[in-house]
């Protein structure tokens, strides 16, 4: 398996030879500490030796003692990083040679302790996070500055897109889906559901205002065709008495069905439209000739152009509006956010149901995926090199494992002493 090193700490080579100076000064500190009980011992069994009585003995019994937890200390931590004096002492180096089994405790310790659902919730529910972010969403400057961001993304994914892989997607997505959809049934059901509800009525008066205004204003247009259709052997004068008398005759009837909604015209074009809208979903021959208009509209040269186009144009208009901060699609979103976020602060149904969107979000992560991420923890240490990692982490934590030296010393020349006193008084 490929090894890899650790990346260096915060602060970088700066940081880590600070680190390493003062572990080489803990070190020092901690091996005077040895060398001073190891001194002192010396001089005391001198002492002893040369006849010296009294408290020579207790001295000499809290330096022997404190030497003697001083090198088992030293034992002690050295052997977590390396194996003392080179020695195959067995359970030494531990770090080195338990990292894998270190790295998988480590990974089962984050997934029991940090990973499962109830501390996750719990976490979830008392940080609180629908309320703190609506506070900061509804200042406007956070608005702008999440606006600007995802500005930014709606351009980055807008120029990543391919324009052809784009056209393809909307011709198979949405032009295909058009065309092998049928339009019958779907059109007629709508325009069913719109005259059920009358609201055809306005643009049936609207048609009717139309047409009678136009008979109103084209009254030499109505005499010169009764005229063109009247034989050639008939008097003039009877030719304009009749397009007077059918003039007349159009325009009362067109007064007529655009001031009578119960004209017989108008009842007579809903009971049309109704049985257009039924045929439309029931009669095979409207199904077919709406489905003949449907391919017309779609093989017309101006649709399959406009449908060419279709990914240029909107790719134009939302790189336009995400560059531009005063477009305004980057208002709508900017006033969106704040909007969300005043909501936020004030709905607590809202934000109820937003904590419960990110608990049950998070909640179904640590569930399902707990495992894979803690084979983070557990693949990364494995890549490690084994010395290195033993390195680094006794940089990182020595310096503070070298007090147990030196407390190791000071309590074993305590230990010793009180010893030494309890032995001398009572035997």
């Amino acid at each position: 398996m490929e090894q890899t090193t650790l990346a260096d700490p915060p602060g970088g080579l700066a940081g880590e030879e600070a680190k390493r100076r003062g572990l080489r000064k803990m070190k020092l500190v901690a091996l005077a500490f040895l060398l001073g009980a190891t001194l002192v011992f010396a001089l005391t069994s001198w002492a002893q030796a040369a006849g010296w009585s009294g408290w020579v003995g207790y001295v000499r019994a809290a330096a022997e003692a404190g030497m003697v937890g001083a090198l088992a200390d030293w034992f002690a931590v050295t052997a977590l990083f390396r194996r003392p004096l080179r020695l195959p002492i067995p359970h030494t180096a531990i770090i080195p040679s338990k990292k894998d089994q270190l790295g998988s405790s480590l990974g089962d310790f984050v997934g029991t302790n940090f990973l499962s659902e109830q501390v996750v919730r719990d976490k979830l529910r008392r940080a609180d996070i629908a309320r703190r972010l609506g506070e900061w969403v509804a200042q406007r400057e956070n608005a702008e500055r999440v606006t600007s961001e995802l500005a930014t993304v709606v351009r980055g994914a807008v120029t990543v897109l391919r324009d052809e892989d784009v056209q393809a997607v909307l011709e198979q997505a949405v032009v295909r889906r058009v065309v092998e959809r049928p339009w019958g049934p779907p059109l007629g059901k709508l325009l069913e559901q719109v005259f059920a509800d009358g609201a055809h009525y306005k643009l049936v008066d609207l048609v009717c205002d139309r047409a009678y205004e136009w008979v109103r204003d084209n009254h030499n247009t109505v005499l010169r065709v009764v005229s063109d259709r009247a034989p050639s052997w008939s008097p003039k004068f009877v030719d304009s008495m009749l397009a007077d008398k059918v003039y007349g005759e159009v325009l009362s009837f067109a007064w007529a069905v655009k001031t009578d909604v119960n004209h017989p015209m108008r009842l007579a074009l809903d009971k049309f439209l109704g049985e257009f809208a039924q045929d439309l979903q029931r009669d095979p021959d409207t199904m077919a000739r709406a489905e003949q208009v449907k391919q017309q509209l779609l093989d017309h040269p101006d649709v399959q152009k406009l449908i060419g186009s279709a990914w240029t144009t909107a790719k134009g208009m939302l790189l336009s509006a995400a560059e531009d901060p005063s477009s305004e699609l980057r208002r709508r979103v900017r006033d969106g956010l704040a909007s969300l976020g005043d909501r936020l602060c004030t709905d607590d149904g809202l934000r109820s149901k937003v904590d419960g969107w990110l608990e049950g979000a998070a909640a179904y992560v640590v569930t399902h995926y707990s495992r894979e991420i803690t084979t983070i923890i557990t693949d990364t240490v494995e890549r490690w090199d084994a010395e290195e990692t033993s390195r680094k982490i006794e940089l990182q934590v020595g310096r503070d494992l070298q007090f147990i030296r030196i407390n190791g010393t000071v309590v074993g020349a305590l230990a010793g002493l009180l010893i030494y006193s309890i032995a001398e008084a009572v035997f």
